[in-house]
């Protein structure tokens, strides 16, 4: 718990390196967030998990939908809440289309309905955020959510789901800290952006963002 009176605390947990085996951390938390599937934070962060946000288009959910042990996977099994951030609206107004020959291979913009049944066999809740999340979430950010270029970027899932929550769970109420974000990956995701975002949020309301800048220095002198 926070230790601050009646105050709560969320946990949101990146799929990026921990500093620590954060693990009793994180359960003791009274809420947690988690995003698509863990990576570097295995067996460092836990099981608790309030809100599963997926990335429900393109080749990620593909691959998903293609593993027979996905829904069986802890991080999906664990998870009271799977919410998927991308509305098919949203994305046929906004979304990358795969090519014809991409197309012919079975690959497609989006996944709603077979995730949709997917967790739904594995005794998941499932919810899809609607159009105007993205499109909100994309100015917020600094984005355009439908432009004629031809490179473009798109938020994270991350991103959708540290906005969402922050949303929904009140400063006054919640107290945050955030790990596991090193803010690199895909490079249509605008990283840059997405950083300056949160750390704008924490001057805001209180959010501690694992590793802190302390810790940050303190591991450069280290290393040097």
């Amino acid at each position: 718990m926070s230790g601050k009176g009646s105050r709560k605390r969320l946990f949101i947990v990146g799929n990026g390196p921990l500093p620590f085996d954060m693990s009793e951390r994180v359960d003791a938390s009274d809420h947690v967030v988690r995003f698509n599937e863990p990576k570097a934070s295995i067996g460092m962060s836990g099981t608790k998990t309030d809100w599963l946000f997926v990335c429900n288009t393109g080749n990620p959910m593909q691959r998903r939908l293609k593993n027979p042990d996905y829904p069986t996977s802890p991080i999906v099994q664990a998870a009271d809440l799977v919410i998927l951030v991308s509305h098919p609206i949203a994305v046929q107004k906004y979304g990358l289309r795969p090519n014809f020959l991409s197309w012919i291979k079975g690959r497609r913009a989006e996944w709603t309905w077979p995730a949709l049944m997917m967790y739904g066999a594995a005794g998941k809740t499932v919810a899809v955020l609607p159009p105007a999340f993205y499109e909100e979430g994309c100015l917020e950010l600094g984005l355009e959510p439908y432009s004629l270029i031809k490179i473009r970027r798109f938020p994270s899932t991350g991103y959708f789901g540290i906005r969402y929550a922050l949303a929904r769970l009140p400063a006054d109420e919640w107290d945050v800290e955030i790990a596991g974000f090193d803010w690199q990956g895909w490079q249509r995701h605008a990283w840059g952006d997405e950083r300056a975002w949160i750390e704008g949020k924490a001057k805001e309301r209180n959010i501690r963002i694992w590793p802190t800048e302390d810790e940050k220095r303190a591991s450069t002198s280290a290393e040097g």
